[in-house]
């Protein structure tokens, strides 16, 4: 008996992978049980004890050892209980520190079933859940087929594991990109960003630390292998690879791939990147529903806008044509070339501006400043009533 139970114990420990100790643990927390059982609350202080080399099992009641054929049978049956539940539990918690170390990591599994619009896939020792909110739009799938996916998070539950998958997550490209280019494995090509819209273009800026190995050519590969490997497992979805520069406008420029472009504006207050494109580039740089220039924008960190060739002139004339700083009254010479100066050229601007703004002008304080103000806004308003 003693012997069998040992073995059972270590098939457990090699097919479960559960330590032996706590099973031990749990089978003598079963034997307690049932010791207290059968002799009564009149026992006092009870111990057992399993011998990890032998399989003996020692009773201990107020100091003396305990032997009853009674307890025996009451305690094979509740160990077997105590021990299935332990069992389970501690499966539970093996599994449970296993997937928690490969969050952020890609898995494989088989799709098991469908709930609620919500796909239930078998990885084996447990399921996961992969949520109709990261499950990528254009894709479908049947009961049965292989399924990859990057593990979201995974929670511990008094049920097991709840592990969320997900194939929407920027995350699932950065490690399919880790698992096809050696180099970026390596540390020698590094991922500096990636935007994402699932089942339709995501945008990867990546940067060489070595100057002798192209960044994107390794990210493309031979004859585009390895980023059509990742097409591929993506179900079509389209890759721009982009290469990282510290120069915004260059990097910007790269960003908005295919279109070219021709030059960038960078406003650092604003944060804003004005971006020139030829006539026929415009709707490439935009993209479909704006797509191209938002994954653009996520990626650089920049908000951009962007014009084409005749935008751009159509703008410059009508900057041309917006009234000048004339027939302000009580405005003189050395003031009207004072506010030039400082930037107010057009009646618009000047308009806009705040008392704040003017009296930092030299030869102009706050009344002064008041009454431009209020002087411009009433000739622009003549002026385009006109």
């Amino acid at each position: 008996m003693n012997e069998e139970l040992l073995s059972v114990l270590e098939h457990i420990e090699r097919e479960k992978g559960i330590k032996k100790e706590i099973l031990i643990q749990a089978v003598e927390q079963a034997l307690l049980s049932a010791a207290r059982k059968d002799l009564g609350p009149k026992a006092g202080d009870i111990q057992v004890k399993l011998n990890p080399e032998t399989g003996a099992i020692q009773v201990i009641s107020d100091g003396k050892e305990v032997t009853s054929g009674k307890f025996g049978r009451i305690a094979a049956q509740t160990a077997k209980q105590v021990i299935i539940q332990k069992i389970r539990e501690a499966e539970r918690d093996v599994i449970y520190e296993d997937f928690h170390k490969k969050v952020d990591t890609l898995t494989n599994g088989l799709v098991h079933r469908f709930e609620k619009g919500n796909i239930i896939i078998d990885l084996g020792k447990t399921e996961a859940i992969l949520p109709k909110s990261e499950q990528s739009p254009k894709e479908t799938y049947r009961q049965g087929e292989r399924i990859r996916a990057y593990i979201l998070e995974v929670k511990k539950t008094p049920r097991g594991p709840h592990i969320v998958l997900s194939r929407t997550h920027a995350g699932m490209v950065r490690r399919m990109f880790e698992l096809e280019v050696p180099e970026i494995y390596e540390g020698i090509v590094q991922i500096k960003g990636i935007a994402r819209q699932a089942s339709e273009r995501t945008k990867i800026a990546v940067y060489s630390n070595d100057e002798k190995i192209d960044c994107v050519g390794a990210c493309v590969g031979m004859r585009g292998s390895r980023v059509k490997e990742i097409v591929r497992e993506l179900r079509g979805e389209k890759i721009d690879i982009v290469r990282w520069s510290e120069d915004t406008g260059e990097f910007i420029a790269g960003a908005l791939s295919p279109a070219k472009v021709l030059g960038t504006e960078i406003d650092k207050a604003g944060k804003v990147a004005r971006v020139l494109v030829d006539d026929d580039q415009l709707s490439l740089a935009i993209g479909k529903r704006g797509q191209n220039v938002r994954l653009a924008s996520r990626l650089t960190g920049w908000n951009i806008d962007i014009r084409s060739k005749a935008e751009a002139k159509e703008k410059k004339e009508k900057e041309e044509k917006k009234p000048e700083l004339t027939g302000l009254a009580g405005i003189g010479q050395k003031s009207q070339a004072a506010l030039i100066e400082a930037g107010f050229k057009a009646l618009d601007k000047l308009a806009k501006s705040k008392v704040s703004d003017l009296i930092k002008i030299k030869g102009i304080g706050k009344k002064k400043a008041e009454k431009i103000i209020a002087q411009a806004k009433e000739n622009l308003s003549r002026e385009e009533n006109k």
